[in-house]
């Protein structure tokens, strides 16, 4: 058994979570803590407070307590928005409140592209677009290519996580580029995980999605990797564990 844990903010697409570890199909536990989001607004301020080191440690005991091997602060604007620096010290934070290997979904993303062998990427984001652009400087600071960046100006991640489908599909096509090796849609807030197959078929290339990539940075942590395509591109990369 692989337990991995993960720190959440608030409620919104929490559901991915228990929905990835069955598609997983392995002996893989993923266990969520809710941490208290604060304001609930994708604005600057609002996303550094709700990724101050208080809010993150309060739920990192129970983590701690549920035999997680590795932790995980699942939220990408809480993490880039404190720049490329600033993040490192956030995750180094986190690891040693906890004990574990950290990490941080906007990690998760700089990891995940160089996985895949993507060397361009298109940003499809939920965000005001003052938010989108730390999430391209923040790419671009781990060597990534941006080569454009779609913002959607959804300030709540209580509206951002009702979005369906239809939504989200319409949010990457609209986000994608032709010169585009993959695109990314960052936002935890975000149901992604049912969708990845559809999303990846009609745009014809890999999807990174922000609780996909998220439980996938776990993994790496904890240094597992497994097969489940129904989970995109990213979980069908060798060498292949298979359970």
């Amino acid at each position: 058994m692989t337990a991995l844990g993960f720190l959440y903010p608030g409620h919104s697409a929490e559901d991915d979570y228990p929905r990835i570890e069955q598609l997983l199909g392995s002996d893989v536990r993923l266990q969520l803590v809710h941490t208290d989001i604060g304001e609930d607004a994708h604005r600057i301020e609002a996303l550094r407070e709700m990724g101050s080191p208080a809010r993150l440690s309060a739920g990192v005991e129970e983590l701690r307590l549920s035999g997680a091997e590795a932790v995980v602060w699942a939220c990408t604007s809480g993490s880039f928005v404190y720049g490329w620096e600033g993040a490192h010290e956030q995750v180094r934070t986190l690891a040693r409140a906890a004990g574990l290997p950290a990490s941080s979904t906007s990690f998760a993303f700089a990891h995940a592209v160089r996985e895949i062998g993507a060397r361009r990427v298109a940003i499809a984001a939920t965000y005001p677009q003052d938010v989108a652009d730390l999430f391209a400087g923040f790419l671009r600071e781990a060597g990534v290519e941006v080569v454009s960046s779609r913002a959607s100006g959804i300030i709540t991640a209580a509206e951002v996580g009702t979005w369906g489908e239809a939504e989200v599909l319409a949010l990457a096509r609209a986000g994608d580029h032709p010169d585009a090796d993959a695109v990314l849609v960052p936002d935890t807030a975000l149901h992604t995980a049912a969708h990845l197959p559809a999303l990846e078929k009609d745009l014809s290339k890999p999807v990174l999605t922000a609780n996909q990539v998220t439980v996938w940075e776990a993994l790496r942590l904890a240094d597992r990797k497994v097969n489940a395509p129904t989970l995109g591109t990213l979980f069908t990369k060798e060498p292949i564990i298979q359970v």
